[in-house]
Formats: structure tokens, sequence, C-alpha cells
């Protein structure tokens, strides 16, 4: 019977012509491929997103500016691409604030609604010492502003279902094709008592009410900043009704 033979090989990946030998027979495995050709083909395609996307969230001033560093009819072909999305904006943007809610409108306002455009309501305490609850005011205010192709709602959630516990406000329904698509219970899905305009942002291109490119979104650091609560006595007795579901 014929014993193994131990062969010594010092480094198995090296490329020496011992380790060819013994590769040939079977003795060391194959050589892994190189991960080199991976890699440079991943930066080159990098460096080719990066050159394509270079105009994205580039204002028409910006785009006038460019005329001497990009070729005439790439950039003009741009600008007539960003004055259509820009007229699309302008054309959907019908809503630009925040509406309050009955309860015998819901179905009407929000579910119905839900069918044309993305519906977003925010389930408001009626205690005035919820901070999440003012802070999500707040935000949904200056996001129904920026993004008027979007409807913003609110209610107050007790007004909406019937004994709602307030420890669950505030309270996200995102609508959509007449349908609920998310539902956020209380901050702590996002950043708590930090949360700020990037996270909503985050979560409007994340149901797919924004595109990943619009350039209406905020991209600065600071702007996720979360907005100086303004005093005041009561939060909003606004009203509707969803679902006679409970979260318990």
């Amino acid at each position: 019977m014929d014993m193994p033979v131990n062969v010594p090989v010092d480094d198995p990946n090296a490329d020496t012509e011992w380790n060819d030998i013994l590769r040939k027979h079977g003795i060391i495995p194959e050589k892994p491929p190189s991960p080199t050709p991976l890699i440079e083909e991943a930066l080159v395609e990098a460096r080719k997103q990066t050159h394509d996307s270079r105009l994205e969230n580039k204002g028409l001033d910006e785009l006038d500016e460019l005329e001497d560093e990009e070729d005439a009819e790439f950039l003009e072909h741009y600008r007539k691409q960003r004055m259509a999305e820009l007229s699309t904006i302008a054309r959907t943007s019908v809503f630009n604030q925040v509406y309050p809610l009955q309860k015998p409108d819901y179905s009407r306002d929000v579910t119905e609604a839900s069918r044309k455009a993305f519906v977003l309501v925010h389930l408001t305490s009626f205690l005035g010492t919820n901070v999440e609850s003012r802070l999500l005011t707040e935000l949904w205010h200056e996001l129904a502003q920026r993004f008027g192709d979007i409807k913003f709602c609110e209610m107050r959630g007790d007004m909406c279902i019937e004994g709602y516990p307030d420890r669950n406000t505030p309270t996200i329904l995102v609508y959509h094709d007449g349908d609920i698509k998310r539902q956020i219970i209380t901050l702590k899905g996002l950043a708590g008592p930090k949360t700020g305009t990037r996270d909503l942002e985050k979560l409007l291109v994340d149901v797919g009410a924004l595109e990943a490119n619009d350039t209406r979104l905020l991209h600065s650091a600071s702007h996720n900043e979360s907005p100086t609560l303004r005093p005041r006595n009561r939060m909003p007795t606004s009203s509707s009704t969803g679902d006679d579901n409970d979260w318990d």
C-alpha cells in the first residue's frame, strides 16, 4: 500500500515552477483567480457612473455655467430633460399644504386620493407634551411645501380610531393605490426625537413616492437637523377615521 508523501510547500499560492508541478499532479489546489480584474472592472464602472451622473441635481442656472466644459449637444439634451422634469413637478404639485382630516371624509380624502398620488397621514397625539408628535407636525409642514405632488394629512389618533393608544403616536400611514403601503408607529423606527427631514425623505424614496435622484431632495447634513419646535398650547384637533383596527 502506498503511503502518502508529505511534499514541502512554502506558499501554495506563490507563482513558482515547483508549485506549478505540484498543481499539475493535483498535490496542491489550483491557485484562486486574482481579484485584480474584478476590482479594476468595478473601478471603471464606478468612474463611468460618476461621469454619467455628474449633472444630476444641477439646476438650469448651474447647467448654463457648464457650457464651456460640457459637449454642447449633450448639455442641451440634458437641459431639455431637466426642464421636462421641472414641468412635470410643477404640473403635479397640487397639494403644498398639510390637510386636516375629518372622519366622514377619510375614505375620499385619503384612500381614494391615494389612487392618484401618495398620501401620508400623521396620527397625532392629543397631548401637547408629546415631543415626537409635535416634531413630526413641524416636519410635515416643511415637506408638504416642498413636495407638492405628495398629499400630507394630519388627524388625532383617538379621533381616527376610537381608543387608539396615545403611546403609539405619532403614527405615520403611507397610502398608495387605495391601500396602506407602510405603517410606522412612533419615530423609533426612524431616528426618534432626532428625526429630521432627510430621515423622512429616505422614507419617501423607500416607498416609491420620490425618485432617489429627485432634485428637491436635500443632501446637506445640516438639513437633517430637527426643526425648532414652536410653542403651542395644544395639538391640532383635526380628525378622521381609517379602518376600525386597533394598534395595541
